[in-house]
């Protein structure tokens, strides 16, 4: 006899849909946050959009076997951080935000209007509300996590109950126990919390977690004392640790998955034992067999998706084909669609229903009310049969909102509100339906002050869709072969990152080598092709290259600065270099300590501007080769500076998040400071909209990149818009192109480059086409105005350099008719 039972879910295979049956035609969210970023009812499925503030709202089943319609629900004023349906009430759904409120909302009927207002408003509270979770036996009650707080909260009475604030940092997951009597909580401090909250808002044990603190998560194995737990260990692997809270001292059992950087998002099921895991930002998808008692963690199946992983959400067990014997469901977010991966145990017989396979489920009849649970009560969730045919038909709604408060709310919403959602709900046409599938989103429309699309009659067809670019089908390509430059050996691929990596002007390139005396190569564009293997003639710097710049106003004059605090200026020969350069033109001394950047002025010939770890910005008269100004002000590492259009002003970004403005010929201080971005890992800034606005890219707190955008003459009242892009190491880097208003964002070390068109109006950010090379880029650099192909309907053009190449990258707008042109 076996020694042990075997598992009848060992066979479990996922299976991967047809395109067909995907969710597609979506423009998810990038929001950085500790949810989900998708959540699913018995009825719908909400997943972060595009915009700040809007969730995309989408049926779980088509009807008739049509097309799913994609609503949008405008939700708050800023970035939606975290949402949960009821579990008893699949029409409520919850909204936390970084605003600092959390709104609660009764979604319609399928094919009805998308609700107007929320129904209930609970906060505003001590900071971002980054997580939310309902009750799992009484109704009305929801906990909320916002910074080092845990909150439950009387949803009916508008009230908190208690709130728990053990925690030590910023909380990173909380989970309720099925039983619905304690509630357990991970913490960038690096350890697990578990709470009574009605006995006291102390934690009742605390034990240490996961060694790193980055994103971990933590969650309840049923009604069991046993918890699971994914994060990081201390030498930044991902792990997954059983606990057991009777014996909290230490982890059951450890298991290591890999190395790969992004947060794991696990969703477990108490009824089967499966555990899925998915890390954001990747394709693969584990599904292991916890069995505590053993303890065990067993590997059952894994499977590669087509689309790069946004979010993930378990699909509720009432909504399972268990004829089918699907045993568990996911929906996984991507970029552009949601695709449900299913997961099935092989049975040669599927004309039966398999009773071993689908143990009783919790139903949707609540055990209890918020009062009543606060005050003691612990009753249990009825079970109910999955049988087909044993299946209760009851359904269950909340009383804290009832059906005719919210029509009056809808009744009665004035202008101003109206006015409030639009400006929290503006997205591009791509952002919750793609243009391919505009037809289809025609049919969730509602009245004009509920801030979402309307009947057509009403509206035009970028009302309904919201603002778009004119640039949004941008597409680029590399140009052919025979204007590459190739064999490109010895490359300096160590460049601070305050610089591009290379510098390029209509007529030459300058890229730095890996030779000792920082060693400068000269390339002309128009002899592009194979490079000879001999050694070719290059300028002696003498120093390694901080950072170097072409001069607008002359094109053979080259700016270098070195990390020995001096700037060269460098002439390059009629025709290019024939012979090794070894005397500057001038050198210009000022500088007490290595210097950051270089930037020539736009207007003015023979100005140029640097800054330094001295904690100084100096312009200089190259034709006077003397120092002119010295501003002053930085009190940490300058990252980027950059001149206004009219090169009136000057602007900074540095370490210490704080955003200069400087008038130089007014005053060496600044006219003006900001909240820049956090963290001290890099920032790039960039004036647009004419010189009335300033973007900022740079990182947040959890690693995201993210980029800004200010008003340049407003800089103290902080962002006007911040949108999140993904998680990488390096700074991206901005080139903003004043004819179309389109910014180009990529970073040293990527393989994509983000576009947008900026607007001086909400919602500020359109989003283009992206553009993806098959390889990173070791850097980046656009062209001047004048080597792009107009006839093609080219807007821009850069070079992309690679481990040996330098390939030029058209961006042009597709049109079917070309202009014509002389």
């Amino acid at each position: 006899m076996n020694r042990f039972k075997a598992s009848k879910f060992r066979h479990t295979e996922a299976r991967l849909p047809r395109r067909e049956a995907w969710i597609g035609g979506i423009r998810a969210g990038s929001v950085s946050s500790c949810g989900n970023h998708v959540k699913a009812s018995c009825r719908w499925i909400a997943f972060n959009a595009e915009a700040a503030g809007v969730l995309g709202v989408v049926p779980l089943e088509c009807e008739d076997g049509g097309k799913r319609t994609v609503s949008q629900l405008c939700c708050h004023s800023d970035v939606v951080m975290d949402f949960d349906f009821s579990p008893f009430d699949q029409l409520l759904l919850a909204t936390g935000s970084a605003d600092q409120t959390v709104k609660v909302w009764r979604l319609p009927e399928s094919g009805q209007d998308m609700p107007g207002g929320a129904g209930l408003t609970l906060g505003p509270g001590g900071g971002p509300v980054d997580m939310l979770q309902f009750h799992p036996t009484a109704d009305g009650i929801l906990a909320s996590g916002a910074g080092k707080q845990v909150t439950v909260w009387d949803v009916g009475r508008q009230q908190p109950l208690t709130a728990l604030d053990s925690h030590g940092d910023q909380l990173q997951s909380l989970a309720w126990k099925r039983d619905g009597r304690l509630l357990g909580t991970s913490c960038k401090d690096k350890k697990l919390r578990i709470f009574d909250p009605r006995a006291s808002p102390a934690a009742s044990q605390s034990v240490p977690g996961h060694e790193n603190n980055k994103d971990s998560r933590l969650l309840w194995m049923g009604s069991s004392d046993c918890l699971i737990s994914v994060g990081f260990s201390q030498m930044r692997e991902r792990e997954v640790k059983l606990w057991d809270t009777r014996r909290f001292s230490g982890a059951m059992i450890t298991m290591a998955l890999d190395t790969s950087p992004g947060a794991a998002i696990p969703l477990y099921d108490a009824d089967t034992g499966l555990l899925v895991l998915a890390g954001k930002g990747e394709n693969l998808l584990y599904c292991f067999e916890v069995a505590p008692a053993q303890p065990a963690l067993t590997q059952v199946t894994q499977c590669r998706t087509e689309g790069s992983t946004r979010g993930l959400a378990a699909v509720p067990r009432l909504a399972l084909d268990v004829m089918a014997c699907e045993v568990l469901r996911v929906l996984q977010l991507t970029d552009t669609a949601l695709v449900p991966v299913s997961y099935l145990v092989p049975r040669k017989s599927t004309q039966e229903f398999h009773e071993d396979l689908f143990p009783d489920c919790a139903g949707t009849l609540p055990a209890t009310g918020a009062q009543a649970w606060w005050a003691g009560d612990s009753q249990q969730v009825g079970r109910v049969s999955l049988h087909p045919a044993r299946r209760s038909t009851e359904t269950f709604s909340s009383p804290v909102i009832a059906c005719t408060q919210l029509q009056a709310a809808d009744a009665s919403s004035t202008d101003a509100d109206a006015d409030r959602s639009e400006g929290s709900g503006y997205s591009s046409p791509s952002s919750l339906a793609s243009p391919g599938s505009a037809a289809t989103s025609l049919s969730a429309s509602t009245g004009p002050s509920s801030g979402f699309a309307s009947s057509p009659s009403q509206k035009s067809l970028q009302s309904i869709l919201g603002p778009s670019s004119r640039f949004r089908h941008t597409q680029g390509r590399v140009l052919h072969r025979d204007t590459h430059l190739t064999n490109l050996r010895g490359l300096s691929l160590t460049t601070p990152g305050e610089c591009d990596g290379f510098c390029a002007n209509h007529q030459r390139v300058a890229l730095p080598l890996l030779s000792a005396g920082g060693q400068i190569a000269v390339l002309e564009l128009s002899k592009p092709g194979r490079l000879p293997d001999a050694a070719m003639p290059t300028i002696q710097n003498g120093v390694a290259v901080a950072d170097l710049s072409w001069d607008p106003f002359d094109p053979r004059r080259l700016a270098v600065a070195g990390e020995d605090a001096k700037i060269r200026l460098w002439r390059i020969p009629e025709g290019g270099l024939r012979e090794t350069l070894r005397e500057p033109e001038a050198v210009l001394r000022g500088h007490t300590e290595k210097i950051y950047s270089i930037r020539f002025h736009p207007v003015a010939s023979d100005l140029l501007v640097s800054s330094s770890y001295d904690m100084t910005v100096r312009i200089w008269e190259l034709s006077a080769g003397r120092e002119v100004l010295c501003l002053q002000g930085h009190t940490d590492q300058i990252f980027s500076l950059a001149w206004s259009p009219d090169g009136k002003q000057l602007a900074t970004v540095s370490k210490d998040s704080q955003l200069r403005l400087y008038e130089p010929r007014r005053s060496p201080q600044p006219q003006q400071e900001g909240p820049g971005p956090e963290g001290g890992r890099g920032a790039r800034l960039v004036w647009v909209c004419g010189g009335d606005y300033i973007l900022v890219s740079g990182f947040d707190s959890r690693s995201e990149r993210r980029i800004l955008l200010y008003r340049a003459q407003a800089l103290p009242e902080g962002p006007l818009s911040v949108l999140g892009l993904d998680v990488a190491p390096s700074t991206l880097l901005p080139f903003y192109d004043e004819d179309t208003g389109v910014v180009f964002l990529t970073g040293k070390g990527d393989t994509r480059v983000f576009l947008y068109e900026v607007t001086p109006e909400p919602p500020y950010f359109l989003e283009c086409n992206s553009f993806t090379s098959s390889e990173p880029h070791k850097g980046f650099v656009f062209l001047p105005k004048t080597a792009c192909e107009v006839r093609e309907v080219e807007f821009a053009r850069a070079l992309r350099l690679g481990q040996s190449t330098l390939e030029p990258v058209a961006f042009h707008v597709p049109r079917v008719k070309r202009p014509l042109l002389p």
